[in-house]
C-alpha cells in the first residue's frame, strides 16, 4: 500500500510528521479518509477526532478545527488546538466544553435575531460535546 506524508501543527507545537497509510479527517462538509493519491483538496476542519494509520499503528488527535490541505502525496493539517487522545483528560475536556458552551453564549448575547452566528456557536458545542463520546468522556451538564 502507498504512503503519504502526514504533519500536524498547532499554534503550540508540532504533533506528528510520520509516513501515513491513511488519515481520518473531521471535515466541515463531512469525514473524509485520505490515502496515497487522493485529489487535491483543501477543508477546513470542525471539532473532531483525527485519526491517523501508520506501520506502526494508528495515532488519534482531538482537534477544535482549523484546516487540511490533502495532496496525492501528503497531508498537511494546521489545527487551531490539536492535542494527542492521551493528553485529553476529563478535566481538560471539560474546559474545551466549558469554552465552546461561553462562546455559544456569547454568540447569544450579541447576535439577537440572527440565527447564523447562534446556529454555528451550537454545532461546535455539540461537536465539542460528541467528540467526548468518541474517547470516552463525558461532558458535564
Amino acid at each position: 500500500m502507498a504512503n503519504l506524508q502526514f504533519d500536524l501543527v498547532s499554534p503550540e507545537r508540532r504533533l506528528a510528521s510520520v509516513e501515513a497509510t491513511e488519515v481520518r479527517i473531521p471535515g466541515a462538509d463531512g469525514d473524509l479518509t485520505a490515502m496515497a493519491n487522493h485529489a487535491p483538496t483543501i477543508t477546513t476542519l470542525r471539532p473532531g477526532v483525527l485519526t491517523v494509520v501508520h506501520s506502526g499503528g494508528s495515532d488519534v488527535y482531538v482537534v477544535s478545527g482549523g484546516f487540511a490541505e490533502i495532496t496525492a502525496t501528503g497531508v498537511s493539517v494546521l489545527a487551531e488546538q490539536a492535542l494527542p487522545q492521551a493528553e485529553v483528560t476529563q478535566e481538560v475536556f471539560d474546559k474545551m466544553v466549558e469554552d465552546a458552551k461561553a462562546a455559544h453564549q456569547t454568540a447569544q448575547d450579541n447576535f439577537k435575531n440572527e440565527p447564523g452566528p447562534v446556529d454555528d456557536a451550537a454545532k461546535l458545542l455539540s461537536d465539542m460535546v460528541a467528540i467526548g463520546g468518541h474517547i470516552g468522556l463525558t461532558a458535564k451538564n
